[in-house]
């Protein structure tokens, strides 16, 4: 049996001015760290198939989201995965201000200390538009680093 519209619902929506409502602090991980941590490790011994790629880009995006959480600079790394982070204005509507893109290989090489910031602009591997979307001082990230 279906409930109407207008029925209680047995999904409850946080409700404004709770923790669980708050835009500003950083999302909840979705991937698992142990899973992650294998994936790049996988990565980082040569592995290429989509599955291990996804993981990894989206572990190492969340560790930055982690690392400098905030809004005001989006990270979109096609087709595997995006994040806000860094403290400061954030944007509400429409294209932020602050944008970094890359694809999943150049990401995964910034993030575990494999590729520069700058061999990676200088390369044209990576597109970082506005005043805060130069991410430099945030990697390599720690947990990507090769162990």
């Amino acid at each position: 049996m279906s409930a109407g519209i207008g029925a209680p619902s047995s999904v409850l929506m946080p409700q404004r001015g709770t923790a669980a409502y708050d835009r500003s602090m950083p999302p909840r991980r979705r991937t698992d760290p142990a899973d992650g941590r294998a994936a790049l490790a996988r990565w980082q011994d040569g592995a290429d198939d989509r599955a291990t790629r996804a993981t990894a880009v989206r572990f190492t995006l969340e560790e930055l989201a982690d690392v400098a959480p905030g809004r005001s600079v989006e990270v979109r790394v096609p087709p595997d995965g995006a994040v806000q982070a860094v403290e400061g204005p954030r944007h509400t509507r429409g294209t932020p201000p602050n944008v970094v893109e890359t694809d999943p290989q150049t990401w995964l090489a910034l993030a575990a200390g494999e590729l520069t910031w700058d061999e990676a602009r200088a390369g044209g591997r990576l597109r970082a538009s506005g005043d805060r979307a130069d991410i430099s001082h945030l990697l390599p990230l720690q947990a990507a680093r090769r162990r």
